[in-house]
């Protein structure tokens, strides 16, 4: 089972770091989701040793459900 190394930043100042252990990235979203404490506009970084990780900027919870948005500019 993938681990997930995770950071979750305000306003540049990492609030939260860790590992979570899931099947699938998606799963890793919502357990850090579901344990971490999340504020509008906050950025989770997320990803696997061996590749960068990914940015996602947290937009708040819409109909009951957190809703997170790619951070960042993709290479060309």
């Amino acid at each position: 089972m993938p681990r997930f190394k995770f950071s979750l930043t305000t306003l540049d100042e990492i609030r939260e770091a860790g590992i979570v252990q899931s099947a699938s990235f998606a799963e890793a979203l919502t357990a850090i989701g579901e344990h971490a404490t999340v504020h509008e506009g906050d950025t989770l970084e997320i990803g696997v040793p061996g590749f960068p990780p990914a940015k996602y900027l947290y937009l708040g919870t819409e109909m009951g459900e957190r809703s997170w948005r790619p951070a960042g500019l993709l290479a060309a």
